[in-house]
């Protein structure tokens, strides 16, 4: 699938991630209260969170 497009890579220290429709929602919600959420847990926590909760591998030093 997409093999022309096999040699791309993304710039060190990007990601990207998506929703289904069913999320937007929440998304928004999320977002909307985003500066209150992050003076409670910051944002390299819940990225690592994020990361564990969907299996992904990781290093800590990636997520600082």
């Amino acid at each position: 699938m997409f093999k022309e497009h096999w040699d791309f890579d993304w710039q060190e220290g990007y990601g990207a991630f998506s929703i289904g429709i069913s999320g937007v929602e929440d998304t928004t919600r999320y977002i909307h209260g985003q500066a209150g959420h992050h003076r409670r847990m910051s944002f390299s926590e819940e990225l690592g969170v994020f990361l564990k909760k969907h299996g992904m591998e990781y290093a800590e030093r990636d997520v600082e």
